[in-house]
């Protein structure tokens, strides 16, 4: 297999993990990076220098097709992460994120198709499904989106399949629940609990604490996605990637008090709460054909594993420098 991929969206939180995954794994990693005048490569920065040096970084725009097709030059593999994601903004900005969430998507294809690609992992996300209907939610469940966002990933998804039967596009759709770990962005709620505590804060703000959602450690979504690279027949699927374990907010938020030993209040902060029929109740995952099609089991599993997720996390965001590099005290929509 030759191994050389491209992934678009890898100076993110998941992207950044996934090349030092993959990097680790030998492959040749080419990442498209958001052209900024600061050069900056988000959390590619972070990584140690000898691994940085040896990635090749293209600064560009997912939504500039010409960008798209240079940092896919000399590539067999893409897996295509590059997207918006913050939910509360794209109440206020719904057409930036159909213009980076689905004609990204349709350069990503149209490029591949032109280059012939051997393989393309189109991300998704469990928000697509909105408050499930039954559970646990397998990949056969309606897709009712209940936000702009999920709106604009669900599109994409459509995108891709149509791609597929249209012209026999090599694309898998995986589709990762919540995800957490080192790096993640402070408008997600474990990040958002834990840089309020260390800031020593005890009285926490939050927006709804009944739902209830299906976490998963980034060790775990990385392992997800390099399987789905080495397994052989996946064009044309869909893939859940969860742990089958659901937690709600509330709860979540007790277990990481009780982890960082702090007594804390909560207080709901109404610039927190999604719009009353936009809030997605309840996502529990059905991770069945991921063990079927790629062997794929999580490996922080239940509330032991998320436990054992949540306390490396912690442990990273409580080193100083990482802590710096938030502003604990803005919330970012």
């Amino acid at each position: 297999m030759n191994k050389k991929v491209l992934i678009t969206g890898g100076t993110g939180f998941i992207g950044s993990h996934l090349v030092e995954y993959l990097f680790n794994k030998g492959f040749s990693i080419n990442v498209l990076a958001e052209y900024n005048s600061f050069n900056n490569w988000g959390w590619l920065e972070t990584l140690n220098k000898k691994t940085l040096s040896k990635i090749n970084i293209i600064s560009g725009d997912i939504k500039q097709k010409s960008d798209v097709l240079r940092s896919m030059s000399g590539c067999q593999i893409v897996i295509h992460l590059a997207s918006l994601i913050a939910i509360p903004y794209s109440y206020k900005s719904p057409k930036s994120y159909f213009d980076t969430n689905v004609i990204g998507a349709l350069n990503v294809f149209e490029s591949a198709r032109e280059l012939n690609i051997k393989k393309i992992i189109h991300t998704s996300t469990s928000e697509v499904y909105g408050s499930a209907k039954y559970v646990p939610i397998d990949e056969n469940h309606p897709l009712q989106t209940q936000s702009p966002y999920a709106a604009s990933k669900s599109s994409a998804d459509q995108l891709a399949f149509s791609f597929y039967k249209s012209f026999n596009l090599p694309v898998t759709i995986m589709r990762p629940f919540n995800t957490f770990g080192p790096r993640q962005s402070a408008r997600a709620v474990i990040p958002s609990i834990i840089i309020q505590i260390l800031s020593g804060n005890k009285n926490i703000k939050l927006g709804s604490l009944y739902p209830t959602r299906d976490f998963n450690y980034i060790e775990d979504i990385c392992k997800a996605f390099y399987l789905s690279i080495i397994t052989k027949g996946l064009n044309g699927e869909v893939i859940n990637i969860g742990s089958n374990y659901e937690i709600s907010i509330g709860e979540t938020l007790n277990l990481i008090s009780e982890i960082m030993n702090k007594k804390i209040k909560v207080f709901k902060e109404n610039e927190r709460l999604r719009p009353k029929h936009s809030e997605v109740n309840r996502l529990l995952c059905d991770n069945t054909r991921a063990l079927q099609l790629l062997k794929w089991k999580p490996s922080f599993y239940g509330r032991k594993g998320l436990k054992k997720g949540l306390i490396k996390t912690v442990k990273w965001f409580s080193i100083k420098k990482n802590l710096d590099l938030y502003k604990n005290d803005i919330f970012n929509i």
